[in-house]
């Protein structure tokens, strides 16, 4: 089996787990790398079903997926850490952080709150062709992936089961996080409103943060920049001063 970190883990002070978002991988928060180490180590985790573990089925209900994230994740959590999760990745790094209870902070981004009700229609079980017009008219597939049948192919199963996680998902009650949370926007997003975002405040009794970009449901892409500058500030406030350089 694969490891669940893209690449070799880094030794940096402080270390990032940063989830995708659906169909999503680890090479998504590669270029993040580069533009935070060695103050930051950027950790990019991968769900069994794509890149180097394509061959392991992907989950499509989430209690299994957070019991073995836990377990994979417990060797690199030998220092702080944080987690970073865009749309079904901050779904997912909320409901390992209520297991762990150990992140200094978690920064969920272009994803409404876990206890708001989906207002769109599920789409994991519909046709092919259906579903594929789904996924270009929410943006972030490129269009030859579905000019392309035996990409599609390819490529088709993970994004249902992603979806199918996401859209089966129903919210627990459960003690609010210790933890800052920190919630990232975009203000064009279609998938998660300003307001949407907002309310991940009532999940944790710590401080809550709310920075909202210019982009849309993947303004990560365009705002690469400020949002590396959004996350290193705010995990400053929260790091002892001797843990990040100033």
């Amino acid at each position: 089996m694969a490891g669940w970190i893209a690449g070799t883990v880094s030794d940096a002070p402080v270390r990032l787990f940063c989830f995708a978002h659906a169909g999503g991988g680890g090479t998504f928060f590669r270029p993040w790398r580069a533009a935070m180490e060695p103050e930051i180590g950027v950790c990019p985790v991968v769900l069994p079903g794509r890149e180097s573990r394509i061959k392991e089925p992907a989950h499509t209900r989430m209690g299994p997926l957070v019991d073995a994230l836990v377990e994979g994740l417990l060797p690199y959590l030998d220092r702080p850490y944080a987690f970073f999760g865009h749309s079904l990745g901050a779904l997912v790094s909320y409901e390992v952080a209520k297991v762990l209870r150990g992140p200094l902070c978690l920064f969920v981004s272009g994803r409404r709150a876990p206890h708001l009700p989906n207002q769109r229609r599920d789409v994991y079980d519909l046709p092919q062709a259906e579903f594929a017009r789904e996924m270009l008219d929410l943006g972030g597939t490129p269009p030859e992936l579905v000019r392309q049948p035996e990409l599609l192919e390819f490529f088709m199963p993970v994004l249902r089961a992603d979806f199918e996680l996401n859209e089966t998902y129903r919210a627990v009650p459960a003690e609010p996080l210790s933890c800052p949370v920190f919630g990232f926007v975009g203000d064009g997003d279609p998938l998660a409103g300003v307001d949407e975002v907002a309310a991940w405040r009532s999940v944790t009794a710590g401080s809550f943060g709310l920075r909202v970009f210019r982009g849309d449901h993947f303004y990560l892409k365009d705002s690469a920049a400020g949002v590396q500058a959004a996350v290193r500030a705010d995990l400053r406030r929260v790091l002892p001063a001797d843990r990040v350089a100033g």
